[in-house]
């Protein structure tokens, strides 16, 4: 960590956010990122409860009507709160919401993590005991029939392993990636070990290795944004001043950045046949019959990664807006991270 000069904090001795710029940055923040958890719930609501979506306000019947107008207000509901929260809390400062938005980060992706390696380890060993004839044995033939199917297997198996996921989460502060990661190479070495010295390699042990590192990569991004570790193919960012560099990460998170994100929810979102919703909706698995039932889970990770970007991407941008004003609190990345 490293203040600014200190001519640049005294040009800005109010460090909280009575300007226009800091509320305005406060209110794009906070409204883009509540605004897609509020997109997550309606789209929940839509998918699974037959909910008829916001834009059945403007067509359809009395009952659509009502249940469209609650979505609606949904979203009236987040934007009128955030701009009490804002007006009211003119001493807190950029950082300070930038800090409760990272944290709200973490926590999606702390519990994503420990989602993806409860599932993953009972899932492997299920499937294991499937493909070995092993399961009828310990759980009998019905248990094993249902077993066997991804539409029992994900409701009644995975699901209560990602409410576990969600306690575990709220009561630990690691990550989990660190874990993950070296569970990623002990999959990928049994394979080796398995295929070359015993002879013996089943569809269930590659897609673990897939399922593990697809959410490796897609649910450290945020973390590793914060982090300033992503590549920067650029020749000119390494040399800017603080503030050069705030107005590039402004400009890139909310224009580049923020609308990947969207593009990503919208089009994997939007109703039942998209990419998303139609995996999860299906439990769509792979055509291994006895591999691992986790490939909705997998098209669910676009999902993840991009609501912990996008609210990661606004907590930059505030940081960002931060540092344009020359607010005390600059934050250097790490002597591993930075433009490459």
């Amino acid at each position: 960590m490293s203040a600014v000069s200190n001519g640049a904090t005294s040009e800005f001795s109010d460090v909280g956010s009575n300007g226009l710029w800091p509320k305005v940055a406060r209110i794009v923040g906070w409204t883009l990122s509540l605004t897609t958890l509020v997109y997550i719930i309606n789209n929940y609501l839509n998918v699974w409860w037959e909910w008829p979506g916001a834009a059945a306000l403007f067509h359809g019947d009395a009952n659509s009507y009502v249940l469209s107008s609650i979505q609606n207000l949904m979203y009236l509901v987040c934007f009128v709160s955030i701009l009490l929260f804002v007006f009211k809390s003119p001493s807190r400062t950029l950082r300070q919401d930038s800090e409760n938005l990272r944290s709200i980060v973490n926590y999606i992706i702390r519990a994503a993590f420990w989602a993806v390696i409860f599932i993953g380890v009972v899932d492997a060993i299920i499937s294991f005991l499937r493909v070995e004839d092993l399961l009828p044995s310990i759980v009998g033939d019905q248990m094993t029939s249902d077993l066997g199917r991804s539409h029992y297997r994900g409701p009644y198996v995975h699901f209560p392993l990602v409410i576990l996921a969600l306690i575990v989460a709220a009561r630990t502060k690691t990550l989990g990636f660190q874990w993950l990661a070296l569970l990623v190479v002990v999959a990928e070495m049994s394979i080796v070990v398995t295929r070359f010295v015993f002879s013996y390699e089943q569809a269930f042990q590659g897609d673990l290795v897939r399922f593990w590192y697809g959410a490796l990569f897609l649910f450290a991004s945020a973390y590793t944004l914060f982090e300033d570790g992503h590549v920067r193919v650029d020749v000119l960012y390494a040399g800017f001043s603080v503030k050069a560099k705030g107005i590039v990460n402004v400009f890139g998170c909310m224009v580049l950045g923020t609308s990947l994100c969207w593009v990503i929810l919208i089009f994997g979102l939007w109703d039942k046949s998209s990419i998303v919703n139609s995996a999860i909706l299906t439990y769509e698995v792979s055509q291994s019959g006895f591999g691992m039932y986790v490939k909705f889970w997998m098209a669910g990770f676009l999902a993840i990664f991009a609501v912990s970007m996008t609210i990661q991407f606004c907590s930059y941008m505030m940081e960002s807006v931060a540092d344009i004003r020359g607010e005390p609190g600059h934050r250097e990345p790490p002597p591993t991270g930075g433009p490459a």
